[in-house]
């Protein structure tokens, strides 16, 4: 096996990581996650340090190498400090609110937005137009956070819609009247 060019993941306290027959368990203070490491990917620790290996140097290997690597690397870190995202909604009007299992958006349509919640992520509401996404799985929480943005991406004129909080929308000038 071939440990070219990766880092060891050094482990934080209080989280453990076994491997039986290629599947790696990550447990800590927030949760629990697993991964099937694809064959021919191994995987090894000492001294409090996980190692990721390859059984050669095919392309395709070297590829599912560095995203083996990186997944875990995300679960050992979700399950010892968790993922979150915060979106932001702007619009007269438009606003947010959690209702039992579910999103309720408010978003300027003819009907209220209703987005499930998966389980394993918490959503809350701030001022009515912050909405936190957290959790220990950060493929979810980017995902759950990507689908809520969908519903009405921010557009350039006015800047209404729903971003990410920090990120930038390009804005452009509306019609303009020649004489």
């Amino acid at each position: 096996m071939s440990r070219v060019g990766l880092k060891s993941i050094t482990l934080p306290e209080k989280v453990t990581v076994t491997e039986t027959n290629g599947l790696v368990v990550v447990e800590g203070p927030k949760g629990k996650l697993d991964f099937q490491l694809p064959e021919g990917i191994g995987f090894s620790q000492e001294d409090g340090e996980v190692t990721i290996t390859r059984a050669n140097e095919s392309r395709q290997l070297r590829a599912l190498h560095g995203t083996a690597r990186s997944l875990v690397n995300n679960m050992i870190i979700g399950v010892s400090a968790g993922y979150s995202k915060d979106l932001e909604i702007i619009g007269v009007g438009f606003r947010a609110k959690v209702a039992g299992k579910a999103l309720d958006l408010s978003i300027g349509k003819s009907h209220p937005v209703l987005h499930p919640i998966p389980e394993g992520l918490t959503v809350t509401v701030t001022e009515n137009t912050k909405v936190k996404v957290e959790g220990i799985d950060k493929q979810e929480v980017g995902q759950f956070a990507a689908e809520v943005r969908s519903y009405y991406k921010p557009e350039p004129y006015k800047g209404k819609g729903i971003r990410y909080v920090g990120e930038y929308v390009r804005r452009k000038a509306g019609k303009s009247v020649g004489k």
